[in-house]
């Protein structure tokens, strides 16, 4: 790719994120924030995706964090304002904004490790977990998300 980006973007770009010229209807769920992305490694990275196992858990891994942003935006971000899916040099980069500011509150440690009893509040442990970096940036409306996944 040497320094060209590939996107699919939606809605309207969060602070620091891409392109904001690109804009169509935010998805309306996660699984529509995922066939965005699905999409774009298809179209623009077709390799990875037809390259086995090792691709398939790299591929699952950035549906994965597609979800949980999407998800946390909808359930505890107040709404999805903006989604964008980028391959840069670095890999796919995920921009998604949501109308609160609060940040992302991390299970605590305890909660991490026993799953008795408890049901959901991994997501955000998930995301860091499978990002090679995580950005939140708190803006007028709410905040954005920027998440880096490694596709190699």
């Amino acid at each position: 790719m040497h320094g060209e980006r590939e996107m699919a973007e939606r809605g309207t770009s969060p602070a620091g994120g891409l392109d904001e010229s690109v804009t169509t209807p935010v998805p309306a769920n996660a699984a529509e924030a995922r066939d965005a992305v699905m999409r774009l490694l298809t179209s623009q990275f077709c390799g990875l995706v037809n390259e086995g196992l090792a691709a398939d858990v790299v591929v699952a891994d950035a549906l994965l964090v597609t979800s949980e942003l999407v998800t946390n935006a909808v359930r505890h971000g107040g709404g999805l304002t903006g989604f964008a899916a980028e391959l840069t040099d670095e890999g796919l980069r995920l921009a998604v904004a949501d109308a609160s500011p609060d940040l992302p509150v991390p299970v605590d440690a305890d909660a991490e490790t026993s799953c008795v009893g408890r049901i959901g509040g991994y997501g955000w442990a998930l995301v860091r977990r499978l990002a090679k970096q995580v950005s939140v940036t708190v803006h007028p409306g709410g905040k954005s998300i920027v998440a880096l996944i490694s596709l190699t």
